[in-house]
């Protein structure tokens, strides 16, 4: 039913994402679709059946995470985690960043895990309605946010992102589902440039 969901709204989406430095310039780094997972025909199946949130708030689009172990292989319809998420709030805004971010759970696979996430909100004013099918969601790492992600010591590369619904089933702690993925071209984020993720899903 999840899948017939999905093939019978034919949901495609596109990621740009770009390096912005501190004199304007602007450097497209990626430029592709992505993907949309099974958890987006489970967000719908809950509000179109009524049997999830009675609060349409709930269904929003409206945060993502930002992970360091993306390879193609996950880019699957069955993916319901980023690999690598970033693992505290610290490590989305560091000493100055102005990501906001909230912790929560996670569903996975129906059930929810009980190890705390942690995301980052995408603001109103940056969910944007392009045409009748099509909505922008744009995501922005400023210059002090998500610098020099370390592993075991080692510097690790920014390379998977996910958008995530808020709270399909009105949990408490909230547990978003993740309903879109890419995983996109190795960067080692420092406070050099911003970036900006432009995620827009045709429904």
């Amino acid at each position: 039913m999840i899948l017939n969901i999905l093939e019978e709204l034919d949901i495609k989406g596109h990621l740009t994402i770009s390096k912005v430095y501190s004199s304007g310039d602007e450097e497209i780094v990626f430029d592709d679709h992505n993907i949309i997972v099974s958890g987006m025909g489970v967000g719908l199946a809950h509000l179109f059946a009524l049997s999830g949130s009675d609060s349409i708030l709930d269904y929003q689009i409206d945060r993502f995470q930002i992970g360091i172990s993306g390879l193609p292989a996950y880019e699957v319809s069955t993916t319901n985690k980023l690999q690598g998420p970033l693992s505290s709030m610290s490590e989305y805004v560091g000493t100055a960043g102005n990501i906001m971010t909230a912790s929560g759970y996670q569903i996975r696979n129906g059930s929810v895990s009980p190890v705390e996430n942690w995301y980052g909100l995408i603001p109103q004013q940056h969910i944007t309605r392009i045409d009748d099918n099509t909505v922008r969601y744009t995501i922005f790492i400023d210059q002090e946010s998500c610098n020099n992600i370390s592993r075991l010591g080692v510097n690790s590369s920014l390379n998977e992102i996910g958008l995530f619904i808020k709270n399909i089933k009105n949990n408490d702690p909230i547990a978003p589902i993740l309903v879109a993925y890419r995983v996109f071209s190795n960067i080692i984020k420092t406070s050099d440039f911003a970036l900006v993720f432009r995620w827009s899903i045709n429904f």
